[in-house]
Formats: C-alpha cells, structure tokens, sequence
C-alpha cells in the first residue's frame, strides 16, 4: 500500500504561485509513475501533470502547460506541483496519484485526499 499526503495548497491571487507537494509512506515510490489531477466544483476529476519513475518524462494538460511543473525526489518520496501564473479556473481540489510502472499515470493505483487550491479574481 502507498499513502499519499497532498500539502501547499491555499487562497492565493490571480498572477501568484503555490506550490504543492505530495508525500508518500508505506512503499518507495521510486517504481512508479506519479501524477496530478483536479477537480473543480461540479466538474469532473481532470488530469494536470504527470511524471514517470525516473523523472526523465514529462506531461501536461494543455491547459497548464508553460505554468506548471511537475518534479520529483524520489529519495525523499516527494512528488512536486510548481504552480506559476494562477488564473481563477485553476481553483479545484488538487489530488496526487501513483501507478505502479514505468509509464505516465493514466489508471492510478493510489490517491491522496486532497488540497484545495483557490485563485482569487
């Protein structure tokens, strides 16, 4: 089992910068693919970023690319969510998820709870 911990979110303004992190225990997460994913308020649970294994791979929702960032430490079991230039449509709750292989996330194994990020007009 993995367990994973999403923390940083927050009230933040339009224009501003958060970043999130998501912190696991119970297994190393070091052999499998880590992502982000959202959902706002009656929306439907979108995807975000995502990261392979190594960190080698990267991917984006059209809609944050350039904005956002996804990294990872696997030595500290950590996985990262740089957010830069926050617009109001980012606000959602954010969850970090794992799959277990050397791909980009598309089934998660595992989830967190959530952080809720609200970007202020």
């Amino acid at each position: 089992q993995v367990q994973l911990v999403e923390s940083g979110g927050g009230l933040v303004q339009a224009g501003g910068s958060l970043r999130l992190s998501c912190a696991a225990s119970g297994r190393t997460i070091s052999m499998y693919g880590m992502g982000w994913f959202r959902q706002a308020p009656g929306k439907e649970r979108e995807f975000v970023a995502a990261i392979t294994w190594n960190g080698r791979s990267t991917s984006y929702a059209d809609s944050v690319k350039g904005r956002f960032t996804i990294s990872r430490d696997n030595a500290k079991n950590t996985v990262y969510l740089q957010m830069n230039s926050l617009k109001p449509e980012d606000t959602a709750v954010y969850y970090c998820a794992a799959e277990r292989g050397v791909g980009v996330v598309s089934h998660p194994d595992y989830w967190g709870q959530g952080t809720q990020v609200t970007v202020s007009s």
